[in-house]
């Protein structure tokens, strides 16, 4: 019997993997999940944000602009 085992794949960021992602600190990171700007779930202490939430964030982002010019 020959079981293919595929490796999981995580769907997940972490805090640091999303400043290193969106090119800013860790520190408006934990900003933007404080206020409330950008989408993240918690797991005891740990903060994670879905890949998909994070890149349909940044589309809104630039579609709607943020007042720079």
């Amino acid at each position: 019997m020959n079981i293919n085992i595929e490796p999981i794949r995580r769907s997940t960021l972490d805090v640091k993997e999303v400043a290193e992602y969106l090119g800013i600190s860790v520190d408006m990171v934990y900003i933007l999940c404080r206020e409330s700007r950008i989408a993240h779930f918690r797991i005891g202490r740990r903060i994670l944000f879905k890949k998909d939430a994070i890149d349909k964030w940044i589309e809104a982002q630039m579609i709607e602009g943020n007042g720079y010019e």
